[in-house]
């Protein structure tokens, strides 16, 4: 009897120790579980403890070059322009100038698109541009094709064929030369020969120029010239005035037995030198 019970006492105990361990268990699934049920003594606490601070705005974040805005355009402040477009960021007029589009032609070549121009052509058009701003005699002309590297057998034959055409002539040349010298400078026949000879004219065809410059003509010319000058010389000494008349013809080809008898009459003839 006393057997059974001691197996059975060891038997509850065992079984109360298994019981407890069980209950031990659960308790902390549970505490680790939350709870549906209101809590009155946590929901106490919470009203008596103070708010938790604001939390601080987010920083901001500087802007990278990629995020800046696009400067307006000449359409008005913020806004783009209507006649403007923006300007493509690719193909042909992108913003990178050595781009080129796939379908853009490729540029000539500058070789191949103005072939050369023969030795013939560039000694005419050196001579017509010549021609085209004063007249030029052909000695003129020639001295300037062989400035510019001009063949001489070139200019010659280019030279030739002006002539031909009348585009260059030494007669025409000389008679305007010698007309114009003599009604403008004053030049008597002297200093007219020396600029017939300084642009190449042949002598034959200067002689015949000057042949339309008389004796009279030179006479008169220089006469003007003496009257002309006086008036800018009065109240000067006789022979001063004298002296710088004489000088002034010399310089204008005049030989001395044509300019001592004009000026001295010019001189005396002055009411200032007139003698009572």
């Amino acid at each position: 009897m006393q057997g059974r019970l001691a197996r059975a006492a060891a038997a509850l105990a065992e079984a109360e120790s298994a019981a407890g361990v069980r209950a031990g268990a659960s308790s902390d699934r549970a505490a680790d579980q939350p709870s549906d049920e209101p809590d009155p003594e946590g929901a106490a606490q919470a009203r008596s403890a103070p708010p938790p601070p604001a939390a601080a705005p987010p920083a901001p974040v500087a802007e990278g070059p990629s995020s800046a805005p696009e400067p307006p355009s000449s359409g008005g402040p913020g806004r783009r322009g209507r006649g403007s477009p923006s300007k493509p960021r690719t193909g042909w007029g992108a913003i990178d100038p050595g781009e080129r589009p796939d379908w853009a032609p490729p540029p000539e070549d500058p070789a191949e698109a103005v072939p050369d121009a023969d030795a013939e052509s560039v000694a005419r058009a050196i001579v017509l541009r010549q021609l085209s701003m004063a007249p030029r005699s052909r000695s003129q002309l020639e001295r300037k094709l062989r400035q510019r590297g001009c063949e001489d057998d070139v200019a010659a034959k280019v030279l030739d064929r002006m002539t031909e055409v009348g585009l260059v002539d030494d007669e025409a040349y000389a008679q305007m030369l010698v007309r114009s010298r003599q009604s403008d400078k004053g030049l008597a026949r002297r200093a007219l020969a020396h600029e017939l000879r300084k642009q190449g004219i042949d002598p034959e065809i200067a002689d015949e120029a000057l042949g339309q410059v008389g004796a009279g003509d030179e006479r008169l010319r220089a006469e003007q010239l003496v009257a002309k000058k006086l008036r800018s010389m009065r109240g000067l000494a006789p022979d001063v005035q004298t002296r710088r008349l004489a000088a002034m013809l010399a310089r204008k080809g005049y030989s001395g037995e044509v300019a001592w008898p004009i000026v001295r009459d010019a001189v005396d003839g002055l009411p200032e030198h007139r003698r009572d």
